[in-house]
């Protein structure tokens, strides 16, 4: 029996006004694949991310959640239906701790309210070191964790929470060699049981860790 889409996107259109950004743009994704999602600037590709990721909502098309239509008016719905998006601001506070950082919006309390820290650190500490990265100090400001340590961290909050399809967004940019090596091994585990939406300009990258290319294009999506 062949397998069912993770996400099944159907002549999704995106006006702003009389521009349109996107155009019957029509998109299925399959568990254990990676996808390249290219385009040069004002291609639509951060629009198709955001209304993905619940941002923008579609002028017109339908969204598909393993076979179930889903609409999405905010980030949450999007997370909760099982798309995790990474982008390159990372939506993350410097100068809170890798704990509240993974939890933030969504802390463990007690019925009186009160946080559960012992738990949420233990839960944030076994996550990130099922993807690589070990930190003895659950408290510390994420402000001191390198590029590629924040970067894990957002992928591990999106892994816990949910995520069927991860969107990430040019995630190796501003990494250095070894960093960029590490998030491409992340990446490739992480396609092991979810789908990976890969915004990225490095064809290095398309061809190391892609099975198909979305390309792009004044709106419209033509796949390879």
């Amino acid at each position: 029996m062949a397998p069912k889409s993770y996400m099944r996107v159907e002549n999704v259109t995106k006006k702003f006004g009389p521009f349109t950004a996107l155009n019957g743009v029509d998109l299925e994704v399959y568990p254990g694949e990676v996808h390249a999602l290219l385009g040069d600037n004002g291609a639509g590709k951060s629009t198709l991310i955001k209304i993905l990721s619940g941002v923008h909502q579609p002028t017109s098309g339908t969204i598909y959640m393993e076979e179930v239509e889903r609409s999405f008016r905010s980030p949450r719905d999007a997370s909760a239906a099982g798309i995790g998006t990474v982008y390159q601001d990372l939506a993350i506070n410097q100068l809170m701790s890798v704990t509240r950082n993974f939890f933030m919006g969504r802390e463990l309390t007690s019925t009186l309210g009160k946080l559960r820290m012992d738990e949420m650190n233990q839960i944030a500490h076994d996550e990130m070191l099922k993807i690589g990265i070990d930190f003895s100090d659950p408290s510390q400001a994420v402000g001191t964790m390198s590029g590629g340590q924040r970067q894990t961290l957002a992928i591990a909050r999106a892994i816990y929470f949910g995520a069927n399809v991860l969107i990430l967004d040019e995630p190796t940019n501003g990494l250095d060699p070894e960093q960029t090596q590490h998030m491409r091994d992340l990446i490739k585990d992480v396609a092991k049981d979810a789908t990976v939406i890969l915004s990225t300009h490095i064809m290095q990258e398309v061809e190391a860790l892609c099975s198909r290319v979305l390309m792009l294009h004044g709106g419209r999506l033509a796949l390879d």
